[in-house]
């Protein structure tokens, strides 16, 4: 009897993971932690990682409900090279203490590290502390998803605002969300831009750009404060009402039109635009 208790001991152990990842892969996954929990020949109740493949980490990653994906490699390894949106808990930093990092026991984690070594000891380490979805996929080395430095990441998650500089003054403009936008973001990431204005209308200063642009023209109202490429290659910054067809980079912050005509003056004005960049 004691032997074929061992053995439906080890088929449960075997065969209960397996169901675990059926069910999360078919998108009936539960919190619940019955699911991963097996019991050894002397009753006891532990609670194991499972170990998956690298894609299916990355349909994992890649669903709505998404879960927490740590790197446990040293912080100048993770500096150098991550999978975007990992958080980092050194192994050798995971105690007896529950990270503060991971406040749930329930959540769903995914675990890297190089080669798969230092994953393999972290993810028990995390299920012996009594995180019940832990999820091991082997090591960076072997990726075939994108990886971000450090630097790059922060890059990505910086916003950028447009500065505007003239006769003295500065004014801040929020930059539209168009690829307009991106394009003179992108101009303006190698240095500042200086354009002559000049007087056009009643109701706009307007210049020439030493370069053209993408348009995404719309037929809209303009506003004190609107920032607006013409013709993919002029540049417009206007203190009163017009509608036309052109596409709006940026809108000035709570400007006024005599604010705009107080610092931009009558007739010409040498204005300077820069990128100022903020997390």
């Amino acid at each position: 009897m004691k032997g074929k208790r061992s053995m439906r001991s080890k088929v449960k152990t075997r065969i209960l993971p397996a169901i675990a990842m059926l069910l999360l892969l078919t998108g009936c996954a539960s919190k619940e932690p019955p699911a991963q929990q097996v019991s050894d020949e002397g009753g006891m109740t532990k609670l194991p990682y499972l170990q998956i493949d690298q894609e299916t980490a990355r349909q994992m990653m890649e669903a709505e409900d998404a879960p927490v994906i740590v790197d446990v490699r040293r912080q100048e390894e993770y500096d150098a090279g991550h999978i975007p949106g990992a958080i980092l808990i050194p192994n050798e930093s995971i105690g007896t203490e529950r990270p503060e990092e991971l406040p749930d026991l329930y959540q769903v984690i995914l675990i890297y590290c190089r080669s798969g070594n230092r994953s393999k000891q972290a993810a028990q380490k995390l299920a012996d502390l009594g995180y019940v979805n832990i999820y091991e996929f082997g090591g960076i080395i072997d990726w075939k998803g994108a990886i971000m430095t450090t630097e790059q990441e922060a890059a990505v998650s910086s916003v950028p605002t447009l500065v505007i500089e003239a006769n003295g003054r500065t004014f801040h403009a929020s930059l539209e969300r168009n690829s307009s936008a991106d394009a003179f973001i992108e101009k303006l990431n190698a240095g500042a831009l200086e354009v002559e204005l000049h007087d056009y209308g009643g109701f706009e200063k307007v210049g020439a750009l030493p370069w053209s642009l993408e348009r995404n023209d719309v037929r809209i109202t303009t506003e004190p404060g609107d920032v607006i490429l013409y013709q993919g290659n002029q540049i417009t910054i206007y203190y009163d009402r017009n509608t036309w067809t052109f596409t709006r980079l940026a809108k000035i912050d709570s400007v006024t039109r005599e604010e705009l005509l107080e610092a931009f003056g009558d007739g010409n004005a040498t204005v300077s635009f820069r990128l100022e960049w903020s997390e």
